[in-house]
């Protein structure tokens, strides 16, 4: 499940030309012999006597559901009539085995209970899953791409590897029950709890796989369980006839301020600064010393270019935090950082103020060129004026005279 292609997938276009041709060739062969248009005369009158037998034929016949063989359903057991089906947000109950194509079982969940669209299973099952009913059994193959992707699957303790990078992955998926929650089913504290740490857990992990997208919608969603005061313990629960105790309010508020900083760190990888400071700001209105908030709205200020106001937000940090060796490399970057930046910016004025001067000396040279040819024009003037002066005496007095 790849972090861009994971909240929103694209659904590709289902037109398929070898199909088409498969289509071409059966006319084909059609016209070529009567006895093959008697045999399908023959059939269609088959199909319309037994219009189950044509149902349970086409429920065997393979779904593509993409259109281009990366995620193909195919129905093992029918599920019962007028079974339900469920749709995203739903809690739905399942079971299902994954395998590799040689039949190694790499995934076996009993009655494993997740909520649609939520990626707390493979993508490729979740996309599946609104297409099925209550009871109904399918064989599900997944191409990689909506599989475990170029990563695969490790165990942390031992590392070992589960699932290979680019493995392609058959499913055995039944849906054992779909359920519908409405407010009365999230009143319990127990119940908020659960789903917020499960949703925060399943987004440590898309992190963890550096697919942020991923991570930042099931961040969310674990806050909507986490009721929706967005970090103010003084704004109102904004769930109507829900009872908890101070000490249920303190401990949903705890797990909402850890949930927030995860967030911003998701959101400060792609880069989305603003949404990122915003999700800081609600664990600081609770926690002004909050060290994880403070570093990761020094990073924020970092990625707006605000090196000093990051710099004074990690020497709090570093206040607060001696020993975290992080804070103090990023500290020491950051004052190499601003150092350069400055540095940098001298430069940039002395070179505008140079430019200025030589636009000061153009201008003083343009002025003065006027004034040269003028004192030259005065002088030309001057002495053709006396010649001519000159000229007019002496033939004034050769007439007179």
């Amino acid at each position: 499940m790849d972090i861009e292609k994971s909240s929103s997938s694209s659904f590709e276009d289902l037109t398929n030309a070898d199909d088409t041709n498969d289509i071409r060739g059966a006319h084909v062969n059609e016209s070529e012999t009567s006895e093959a248009d008697s045999a399908a005369v023959q059939s269609s009158s088959n199909s319309e006597d037994n219009p189950k037998q044509e149902e349970d034929i086409e429920d065997e016949i393979e779904c593509d559901i993409l259109g281009n063989k990366q995620l193909i359903k195919r129905i093992i057991k029918k599920a019962p009539a007028n079974a339900k089906r469920p749709n995203r947000g739903d809690l739905v109950t399942i079971t299902y085995t994954g395998k590799l194509e040689d039949g190694t079982v790499v995934e076996k969940e009993e009655r494993f209970q997740c909520h649609v669209g939520d990626f707390e299973v493979v993508q490729g099952l979740d996309m599946v899953l609104p297409m099925m009913h209550v009871g109904e059994v399918a064989q599900v193959s997944i191409d990689q791409r909506f599989g475990y992707g170029t990563i695969g699957l490790k165990t942390e303790n031992p590392p070992e590897t589960v699932i290979p990078p680019n493995a392609n992955l058959i499913y055995e998926l039944e849906l054992v029950d779909v359920k519908y929650e409405d407010f009365a089913d999230l009143k319990s504290f127990d119940v908020l709890r659960k789903y917020g740490a499960r949703k925060k857990e399943r987004a440590n992990y898309f992190y963890k796989r550096v697919e942020y997208n991923n991570a930042i919608h099931l961040y969310r969603r674990a806050l909507d369980y986490l009721d929706n005061r967005d970090g103010d313990p003084d704004a109102e629960f904004g769930k109507e006839d829900i009872e908890l105790s101070n000490s249920d309010l303190q401990s949903l508020l705890e797990d909402r301020l850890i949930v927030y900083n995860n967030l911003a760190m998701a959101q400060i990888k792609i880069g989305a600064y603003d949404a990122a400071l915003q999700s800081v700001e609600h664990v600081l209105r609770c926690q002004p010393n909050n060290p994880k908030a403070l570093y990761r709205k020094g990073r924020v200020l970092e990625g707006k270019n605000d090196t000093q106001g990051a710099i004074k937000l990690l020497q709090k940090v570093a206040t607060l935090e001696p020993e975290n060796r992080s804070v103090q490399s990023d500290l020491a970057r950051l004052f190499i950082k601003a150092r350069r930046d400055e540095h940098n910016e001298k430069e940039m004025y002395q070179k505008m103020l140079g430019q200025a001067k030589k636009m000061e000396q153009k201008t003083n040279v343009r002025q003065k060129t006027p004034l040269v040819d003028n004192s030259k024009l005065k002088l030309i003037g001057f002495l053709m004026g006396t010649i001519l002066i000159g000229v007019a005496g002496v033939a004034i007095y050769r007439y007179k005279y």
